[in-house]
């Protein structure tokens, strides 16, 4: 299945949500049974369920696209089973290892802020299924946003310890994120003007809680990107070489 033959702006769209949410996923799962306490454990837990959830919400609708072009039955699972690094369309920021608590948390909040911004402005979206996708993903990452937000302001705020180790993350972090808001052209597709939107309400959430945090957003850094395009770091690999093994091991195997 060679997707970069298909030129339609709507599966790669798709495919693009469905790479961040299931990425993010894959990571956020590394946690469990590993959390500092059992109730922080349990929610990052239910978080990677929800993003798996919306993962296979829009990878559903890409295969039903995609079956209908090309002819050849496709669906969720090869979607995130059989295809290559390459050809996976999802944020670096994502792919980052989790480091510790405070990390993971840090990641979690940047990519949570950015997608409740996204998802719901593409609730009101002309494409009624991807409206209905987003509008059910936005109930899900208004919880995603305010537990680690307050993740955020708990650490940040707290001992001298954690503040060091929060600041320590966005500095190895923040390289990653500008990567989030600039946009291509089969996003733009399907956000039109509300980017700017987007952008801003990013910007200004991640400002807010850092400032009541008492966290600094370093500044004049190089900024990483590629993710999108299908340029990854060897994380990716990694994340694949893990996920993918028993069904490229033993090929259209049922439980």
């Amino acid at each position: 299945m060679n997707l970069k033959e298909i030129d339609n702006p709507l599966i790669q769209y798709l495919l693009h949500l469905g790479d961040n949410a299931l990425i993010l996923g894959q990571r956020n799962s590394e946690w469990c049974g590993h959390g500092p306490i059992l109730e922080q454990d349990i929610a990052l837990t239910n978080i990677a369920l929800d993003q798996v959830g919306q993962a296979r919400n829009f990878y559903q609708y890409a295969a039903s696209l995609i079956s209908e072009i090309t002819g050849e039955p496709t669906t969720e699972d090869s979607l995130a089973y059989l295809r290559d690094s390459w050809d996976f369309k999802n944020c670096l920021m994502a792919e980052l290892p989790n480091g510790d608590w405070g990390h993971t948390i840090l990641k979690q909040f940047i990519a949570a802020a950015f997608q409740f911004h996204l998802y719901k402005a593409l609730e009101s979206n002309s494409n009624e299924q991807l409206a209905g996708i987003a509008a059910k993903s936005s109930k899900e990452l208004s919880y995603h946003l305010r537990w680690s937000a307050d993740w955020v302001l708990r650490l940040g705020d707290g001992t001298e310890e954690s503040k060091k180790r929060m600041q320590e993350a966005i500095d190895i972090i923040w390289p990653y994120t500008n990567e989030w808001i600039c946009f291509e052209d089969y996003e733009l597709a399907f956000l039109g003007d509300q980017q700017n939107d987007i952008k801003k309400n990013w910007e200004d959430k991640i400002a807010a809680v850092f400032l009541e945090a008492g966290l600094t957003i370093p500044s004049d850094i190089w900024m990483q990107q590629g993710g999108k395009k299908g340029i990854h770091s060897e994380h990716l690999g990694f994340i694949l070489s893990e996920m993918q093994f028993l069904q490229r091991a033993y090929p259209n195997s049922e439980w």
